[in-house]
């Protein structure tokens, strides 16, 4: 079979495609046939092993596990003999970290981790970036922020695949949302139901003299000691981007600067998250935004379309 992996850590030319024998399922996982999988931005940071205090633990000089892709969406190829929730030709879609990758022809997870069936409402390209942006904003919103209806929530970067899924998140939980993009995705956002859209080229937020119960930095560009303003007095300042100012900011003032990294998160919280989700797209409440679509032989050039900065929602790698 096929599948993205890098060797070393670099710009996009490191990722090879290279053939490896199909995996088989243990007794509790299952193969899943994958026919979407998704390209994030926590992908090429790996890859590019940033930011450098990360490598104490991908691998100091190179990376310990070299596959890409955690997002996926697909059928049921197989079963191991021990699982009980799904069925060969289940179509389904999860995440899968720090694993044998998911920018590939097939994965096998365990069935008790982040594996769901997808809204039958949706197609597998829709799917597979779920369990980033949607399910990363979630978190942040319903377990970080315990966003309430009424409270007005900032959300930065909301064009991106964490954007959007936020802005149509915090709308659903009753939030007054403030969307941050470039002027190009004025429009955009605003179709995605946010209350008002900032251009960051025009308007600098420190200035606002409005406030927030939550500053979501989806994209990590925000210094909290600039904006820090524009948070009302209980207001919370997050992102899930880590760098050294937010761990210093975090030490200093735990209960106004918060990060996560969502992943790690205990599986049956996220199992949870994930059920929400599924019912969510299921009602018809939320909708996955591709960008761009690439081949799995072309992902190399997705990572590039990625480091534009110009990319709006998703990218998703499809196979044949």
């Amino acid at each position: 079979m096929k599948k993205a992996i890098y060797t070393q850590y670099g710009s996009p030319e490191v990722i090879e495609v290279v053939d490896q024998e199909k995996p088989i399922p243990r007794s509790n996982e299952v193969l899943v046939q994958i026919k979407a999988s998704s390209v994030t931005r926590a992908d090429a940071m790996m890859r590019q092993g940033v930011p450098k205090f990360g490598r104490l633990f991908l691998g100091l000089f190179k990376p310990k596990n070299t596959a890409l892709g955690t997002g996926f969406s697909g059928i049921v190829a197989a079963v191991g003999d021990h699982v009980t929730q799904f069925e060969t030709g289940d179509e389904v879609f999860g995440e899968k970290l720090f694993s044998n990758g998911c920018n590939a022809a097939y994965v096998c997870i365990a069935e008790d981790t982040v594996i769901d069936r997808k809204p039958k409402n949706i197609l597998h390209s829709e799917a597979a970036p779920i369990c980033d942006g949607f399910l990363t904003s979630y978190h942040f919103l319903k377990d970080i922020a315990h966003v309430q209806p009424g409270q007005r929530v900032l959300i930065n970067g909301a064009s991106g695949s964490l954007g959007t899924a936020a802005v149509q998140l915090a709308k659903l939980m009753g939030a007054t949302v403030t969307g941050v993009c470039s002027t190009k995705n004025i429009d955009f956002v605003k179709s995605l139901g946010a209350d008002e859209v900032l251009d960051y080229t025009t308007v600098t937020l420190a200035d606002l003299t409005c406030t927030y119960d939550v500053v979501y930095d989806t994209v990590g560009k925000l210094s909290y000691k600039k904006i820090k303003n524009i948070l009302g007095a209980t207001g919370i300042f997050m992102t899930p981007v880590l760098s050294a100012a937010i761990l210093w900011r975090m030490l200093w003032q735990p209960k106004k600067v918060k990060f996560a990294a969502t992943g790690m998160k205990n599986t049956q919280v996220l199992k949870q998250l994930v059920s929400d989700l599924v019912h969510f797209f299921e009602q018809g409440q939320l909708t996955t935004h591709i960008d761009k679509e690439y081949s799995l032989s072309a992902i190399k050039y997705a990572h590039y379309y990625l480091e534009t900065g110009r990319k709006v929602g998703n990218i998703v790698i499809i196979n044949s």
